[in-house]
């Protein structure tokens, strides 16, 4: 072996190893979330957990905040007093409630004609509504998504929630490191997770997804069957200036190409947005005006009325 291949060789083996200790944070960061979600969707205080599981506050802390040292038999006991299993903290599966394990189990191992009996009370169930009142915001970045689903959800008194906010707490990590670590591959697995964790929790919300989540197409049949859709969109010369606003140079640094780009992106979607329920042009229009209209289009449609 040369010199120079010994020197490849080494190097390699310290980015593996590099690559496996940020794995293993990554992992501890994405448990220690996973452990806090669970605890806030049963409403459960870090005293009680800490009682109920034997393990004390300062290291449940440590765990929730992923600076802990992850011990298999602890992490036993904090998801036995969720009602969780161990793998659930550990998968990226969406963390169910305690009755919804119970049920699933139960049905599992209920026999063919129980289980049909199961599904049809549930489809006759009149109070099951496949989109609840769950409104989602679609559309290339810059349209104005984030402020107005805000601005809306205040008026109307609804949550809003950014998914990408969902999946940095799934992950554990900024989405600009599940990028870096995962990929675009990673992220959009994560990006359907959370989608499905949102369901879960939430039967009446303001949701503001990143993009590009129309690129996935089973993404985009569950967002399409489970929310209220609403493309929000503006001219290309808008996306372009209101995320220069926002502080972020970087679709125009080094790129005199850019502005194509943008136009190339929205050609390419536009048939994927237009799937939407609604649609709301935000262009020439003033935040506040956009946001009036935003909230006026969801009252119109009844999106947030009961069935």
């Amino acid at each position: 072996m040369s010199d120079e291949q010994d020197l490849q060789y080494v190097t390699s083996g310290t980015q593996k190893l590099d690559n496996l200790e940020i794995g293993a944070e990554a992992l501890q960061r994405q448990v220690g979330a996973r452990v806090k979600n669970a605890r806030k969707l049963q409403r459960i205080p870090r005293r009680v957990l800490s009682e109920i599981s034997g393990v004390s506050p300062r290291y449940l802390a440590q765990i929730e905040t992923g600076e802990g040292n992850l011990s298999i038999g602890l992490l036993y006991k904090i998801a036995k007093a969720l009602g969780q299993n161990v793998e659930h903290l550990v998968s990226n599966e969406v963390l169910r409630a305690p009755d919804s394990l119970k049920i699933a189990a139960l049905f599992d191992s209920a026999s063919p004609e129980a289980r049909a009996k199961a599904l049809a009370a549930l489809e006759d169930d009149k109070s099951f509504r496949p989109r609840g009142r769950r409104i989602c915001l679609i559309g290339l970045r810059g349209a104005g998504k984030s402020t107005l689903g805000q601005a809306a959800g205040a008026a109307l008194n609804t949550p809003f929630r950014e998914l990408n906010s969902e999946i940095e707490e799934l992950a554990g990590m900024p989405v600009s490191e599940v990028m870096d670590l995962y990929g675009q591959e990673g992220y959009r697995h994560l990006e359907a997770q959370a989608l499905e964790r949102t369901i879960e929790n939430y039967d009446s919300l303001i949701l503001a997804a990143a993009g590009g989540i129309v690129a996935e197409p089973s993404t985009l049949k569950t967002l399409l069957e489970r929310f209220h859709t609403i493309w929000i969109s503006a001219k290309p010369d808008e996306h372009m200036s209101r995320v220069r606003d926002q502080g972020d140079t970087r679709p125009m640094a080094g790129n005199s190409e850019a502005m194509e780009q943008l136009n190339a992106i929205l050609k390419s979607r536009e048939a994927l947005y237009s799937q939407a329920d609604a649609h709301l042009d935000t262009s020439g229009k003033s935040h506040e005006v956009s946001a009036r209209e935003l909230s006026a289009l969801i009252k119109s449609k009844g999106y947030l009325e009961l069935a």
